[in-house]
């Protein structure tokens, strides 16, 4: 649809950008990222995009982020996780023991990795 023909349903209120802003990348949905996302990892991508400075850093504690966004703390590092393999972002923890660090939001480059083919592939080399 291009934009002659695009109707905008509250034309009042069109969001403007104010001094704080944050961007989720469209390529997240045109690349195929959003399909193969969890909604722990899509609830955890939001969050961080959206506490980023503007170089994408956050830092908040790991037991804030579980509190506000209703996460066990294994299902927030299995989507934290994830989220690190699909490279959408990446985690430098405060020291080696720490499960708190600072959080990168990532360009969003490429096709999302294939995770049924590779459970698959772990499973046959358990099964081994």
């Amino acid at each position: 649809m291009n934009s002659r023909s695009c109707r905008i349903p509250q034309p009042s209120r069109v969001r403007k950008i104010e001094s704080s802003f944050a961007w989720i990348d469209h390529r997240l949905l045109r690349s195929g990222f959003l399909q193969v996302m969890t909604h722990q990892d899509q609830s955890l991508y939001l969050f961080v995009a959206l506490a980023a400075d503007r170089n994408g850093v956050s830092f908040y504690r790991r037991e804030k982020i579980c509190e506000i966004l209703g996460l066990e703390a294994t299902t927030f590092e299995v989507a934290r996780d994830r989220l690190i393999t699909m490279g959408l972002i990446a985690f430098k923890p405060y020291s080696a023991l720490s499960p708190n660090g600072f959080y990168q939001v990532l360009p969003v480059d490429g096709r999302p990795p294939d995770f049924t083919r590779e459970l698959a592939r772990s499973l046959k080399l358990r099964s081994v």
